[in-house]
């Protein structure tokens, strides 16, 4: 049955970018009508679960990935800075939400945890030690920290250190500053508070189609999985943030700016402890080098992980493949994405790429001993029968068309607009949930550029350094960090 009027707003996928995009439009036009669907029965159970992401607060902090070092040596601090000034932003309306009352306790999603990158052999030592040099300079990274003495790592993080034998050279940096984030009780508070100011949520609800009307609203069809009730509803924009699944349901809508594109799945798995003796001793996160071969959302990290007020400790993760664009997606998934237009960007992908299939190959084929002593590699006095496996969410890497190449695959996030935004989408992984709030507000930028301009005044209002880099403002970097910080209770 098809509702005689259309909603302002469908959201489609109930995790942290729903979330978000929904929480920004209440506070930017409270008086849209909102519709969010799920197909599962509840919402943040796909990579906004904590135990299915890493949880870090991207910041660029301590992932190496986003400071690589080029083929003449030169390291590039640029891609570190825009992650996170972009991090910056999201703090920021994370603390004016809390001001308002619409999130609880920060301490509820977001808490205090140093940032760490530690690294083995001279080589990596090297360019650790020039990395360092180099962000120290910049107004964001500024608090960064720098040893190679092991009485100093010890105090940052014991476990690194404990029994760790002499010989090959050893460094790490830290940022007191860091965060780790529960984006999974941070999705549920902002939900909550949407349909507290009148949005629906529609739980066990899966959108089946996507058809463009000739008054510009989008036919939705929807069927409930219990009890399996067929759906239509209208709506006047589209948000598709269903992680994998985004790419199925652009398909599914015929933009044209969907033509070329598709995802390769990569699942993983981490090492997980409870035990309260160890994790009372490794209150950081801690980013290493990664494999030669592997996926940025590969890098291997010893994270303390706060969820639900309880702290624990993963290592990994573990690379994998599954066919699926979801964890509770289906076998098929990676074949009923094929179409004319992606097929060569996907064989072109694959030829290209071949150390990332021998990674993933190689990971498939690891055996528990072999996980356990990469473990072991990080924390010398790890005991088997103090971790248990547990699988992370499905990463959905976006592979895209390439003049020069044929087709690339690329580690980031993608905004897909309709030329006339009524329809956007978003495909990708890494740095995502930690920079939410700029993807939506780009998002909004892109598909209401009518109404941008008079939401801008509220957008400052909540996020006081929109428009600006503070990177470029050492005295504004350091008054905002210091408000956030103790907006957000982030302590040091």
């Amino acid at each position: 049955m098809t509702s005689s009027s259309p909603v302002d707003v469908a959201l489609i996928g109930g995790g942290i970018m729903s979330a978000t995009l929904a929480s920004l439009i209440k506070q930017l036009q409270p008086d849209w009508t909102i519709e969010i669907f799920e197909r599962l029965g509840d919402v943040a159970e796909e990579s906004s679960n904590p135990w299915n992401n890493a949880g870090t607060g991207h910041a660029a902090l301590c992932e190496l990935n986003y400071m690589p070092e080029g083929k003449d040596g030169s390291i590039d601090p640029a891609k570190a800075i825009s992650i996170n000034e972009q991090f910056q932003l999201s703090r920021q309306f994370w603390s004016s939400l809390v001001a308002r009352g619409i999130l609880r306790d920060p301490s509820t999603f977001i808490n205090s945890t140093p940032h760490m990158t530690f690294v083995q052999g001279e080589k990596n030592v090297r360019y650790l030690r020039e990395r360092y040099n180099i962000l120290k300079q910049q107004p964001l990274f500024s608090d960064i920290e720098y040893s190679e003495d092991s009485r100093v790592i010890h105090k940052w993080a014991p476990l690194l250190m404990k029994k760790r034998l002499k010989g090959e050279p050893f460094a790490a940096t830290r940022v007191a500053s860091g965060t780790d984030v529960d984006f999974g009780s941070l999705t549920h508070q902002l939900m909550e508070a949407t349909t507290d100011a009148g949005a629906t949520l529609r739980l066990n609800t899966e959108v089946r189609g996507l058809k463009k009307q000739k008054d510009g609203t989008w036919l939705i069809s929807h069927r409930q999985l219990v009890g399996k009730t067929p759906g239509e509803m209208r709506a006047r924009f589209v948000f598709v943030g269903a992680g994998g699944w985004a790419l199925k349901l652009l398909q599914k809508s015929g933009i044209p700016e969907i033509k070329g594109y598709g995802v390769f799945p990569i699942s993983g798995q981490f090492l997980r402890t409870d035990n309260p003796k160890i994790v009372a001793e490794h209150q950081a996160k801690v980013y290493s080098q990664a494999a030669v071969g592997a996926p940025p959302m590969s890098v291997p990290h010893l994270d303390a992980r706060v969820v639900d007020g309880d702290t624990s400790l993963l290592f990994g993760p573990y690379a994998g493949f599954s066919p699926k664009f979801l964890k509770n997606g289906s076998i098929l998934d990676i074949v009923t994405q094929v179409r004319p237009s992606n097929l060569l960007p996907m064989l072109a992908v694959a030829k290209d790429n071949p150390s990332l299939i021998s990674y993933l190959i190689g990971e498939l084929l690891a055996s528990k001993a072999k996980k356990f002593r990469s473990l072991q590699d990080f924390m010398p006095t790890a005991k088997p029968e103090d971790w248990y496996l547990i699988t992370a969410g499905q990463r959905a890497q976006v592979m895209k068309k390439d003049e020069k190449k044929g087709g690339v695959l690329q580690f980031g996030t993608e905004v897909i607009a309709a030329g006339d935004g009524s329809i956007a989408g978003l495909l990708g992984a890494s740095p995502g949930a930690s920079t939410a709030v700029p993807i939506m507000l780009d998002v909004l930028k892109k598909c209401f550029p009518k109404e941008f301009p008079s939401w801008e005044p509220q957008i400052t209002a909540l996020i006081p350094s929109y428009g600006t880099t503070l990177n470029d403002n050492p005295t504004q970097a350091q008054a905002v960090l210091a408000k956030t910080g103790e907006a957000l209770a982030i302590t040091h």
